[in-house]
């Protein structure tokens, strides 16, 4: 009976590998799906064979007259009634037929079904290898070589101010925030991204550039050129979207260039098991007049993971830049947000400082990750040389912290130490609660080194409802002080404002 089930088994599937080595000589019309269906039909004909097996040992074993009456096997498989010399002799002449080259094409094949996903599940759904869904379709060459994936942002935002002593701050109002489209994919180990936002009316590009995967000194590292953002401390360096409150911190608005988050230029950053260092040299962003030479900005940041575990991990960064200023620069003034960023009369101001001849800043980093809950706090001093003032500096500090109320992990990257993605747990989409989080924020503005500088101060409490990894619902109150020394709102004026977004990202 051992010599009838290799017989039967090796026939089963010898047959089929015969049949496959045939549709190996036209691999290159034969598609993923075809291939899959193969396979699906060869292990049904074994588990088939298996069970006809099965129960004919146990009749033997009981009756042995009685294996007679086992239904016949395929016709690819020696009957059953066939003598065990018979079954023997076909066994071997499959046996023989099914050579090493044949063995390994299914092999091959079996893995190239594999490397390309087919049925199995990727967190956003299924595919043949030549589509998956990760937020948005991602189209891929049957080699995996070519990959394509459009991209977009929607963020609708509604927000209000009260409590100030000025009439023109109070105001409510509705805004989209971010509308944006692009695309981004490889080609190869070379990869290119697109985004192009829709704002006030205007068309303009953000992030345009070609990427370059590669290994230095045996480190996986990644090569830019074109225009991102450069690598800033934790909140200027990623994607707002991305990011628990609806403005960026302090330091990301304090700390910025002349030339602002993003720079048209060469990027490079290099990974560790714990770290990260990038560097880049920029010159204005696409939206140059080319009336003057570009600002030019050196800009490093690095970050270090001293303690990584399952639970969590503690971060430390630190980021420096250095930027010469092109000849058409004849003042800086930048006045960041204090509120929402519907309302624009809602601004600390920081005095313009005239005839600038560089620009430096410098910031620190630390924080971590606990389970489900995450803090982290920044610092930044930006110093601006002025031939009519001397160094002028501004400073800026925030201190954040959450907690994700349903158990989710934090989103945030310890590989490029800036905010990622979070992983709902339960979608609401697939039926459940979502995620839910709770984030508060200070902020504090000091630009009182410069002659008319003013100083101020914002405390942010934000609700956030992940409905799945896509989209999510906020809402940020923020209690604020400012206290102006030029412009239409000064002295010292508090109040309240409150903001609401509906944002989708994929």
């Amino acid at each position: 009976m051992t010599r009838l089930r290799m017989a039967v088994l090796a026939t089963a599937v010898g047959s089929p590998l015969l049949l496959n080595a045939g549709i190996a000589t036209a691999q290159d019309s034969a598609t993923n799906a075809e291939l899959l269906q193969l396979l699906k039909q060869q292990a049904e004909l074994i588990k088939k064979l298996e069970q006809r097996l099965a129960t004919l040992e146990s009749q033997q074993a009981d009756e042995p007259a009685t294996a007679q009456a086992v239904a016949p096997l395929p016709a690819t498989a020696a009957p059953a009634d066939a003598s065990s010399q018979q079954a023997s002799a076909k066994a071997q002449e499959v046996q023989a037929a099914i050579t090493d080259s044949q063995q390994g094409l299914l092999e091959a094949q079996i893995a190239q079904l594999s490397a390309a996903g087919v049925g199995a599940g990727n967190g956003g759904g299924g595919g043949s290898g030549n589509l998956r869904w990760r937020g948005a379709p991602v189209f891929r060459s049957a080699d995996g070589y070519f990959t394509f994936k459009p991209r977009g942002r929607l963020s609708l935002d509604w927000s209000g101010t009260e409590g100030s002593r000025f009439d023109e701050r109070n105001i409510y109002g509705t805004e989209a925030t971010d509308l944006r489209l692009g695309a981004e994919g490889s080609i190869g180990a070379l990869g290119y991204k697109l985004d192009v936002t829709f704002s006030d009316d205007l068309a303009g590009v953000r992030e345009a550039y070609l990427s370059y995967d590669s290994t230095l000194f045996g480190l996986p590292t990644e090569y830019y050129l074109g225009n991102r953002l450069r690598d800033r401390s934790i909140e200027g360096s990623g994607m707002l979207a991305r990011e628990p409150f609806m403005e960026r911190n302090a330091v990301a608005a304090v700390g910025a260039a002349y030339n602002g988050y993003f720079g048209l230029g060469g990027y490079m950053r290099v990974f560790g098991s714990r770290w990260h260092l990038g560097a880049s040299i920029t010159g204005d962003g696409v939206d140059n007049e080319g009336t003057a030479s570009d600002s030019i900005t050196y800009s490093i940041r690095g970050h270090v993971n001293p303690i990584k575990a399952r639970q969590g991990f503690v971060h430390l960064g630190s980021w420096y830049y250095y930027e010469t200023l092109g000849d058409d620069v004849e003042s800086i003034n930048n006045t960041p947000r204090i509120g929402q960023s519907f309302n624009d009369n809602l601004r600390v101001s920081s005095g313009a400082i005239a005839d600038p001849q560089r620009d430096e800043a410098w910031g620190y980093e630390v924080g971590g990750v606990f389970r489900n809950f995450w803090t982290f706090g920044e610092y930044t001093k930006r110093r601006i040389d002025s031939e009519s003032l001397d160094v002028i500096e501004r400073t800026a500090s925030s201190v954040s912290a959450g907690w994700l109320i349903t158990g989710e992990k934090p989103g945030f990257s310890t590989r490029s130490g800036i905010w990622g993605s979070t992983k709902v747990l339960s979608p609401v989409t697939s039926g459940g609660w979502g995620a839910w989080e709770i984030a508060v924020r200070f902020d504090r503005y000091d630009f009182r080194d410069a002659p008319r500088g003013g100083d101020g101060r914002s405390d942010t409490i934000g609700i956030n409802w992940y409905i799945n990894d896509w989209s999510r619902l906020m809402l940020n109150y923020v209690n604020w002080t400012t206290d102006n020394r030029v412009g239409s709102y000064q002295g010292p004026d508090t109040g309240n404002s409150i903001g609401f977004r509906a944002q989708v990202v994929f």
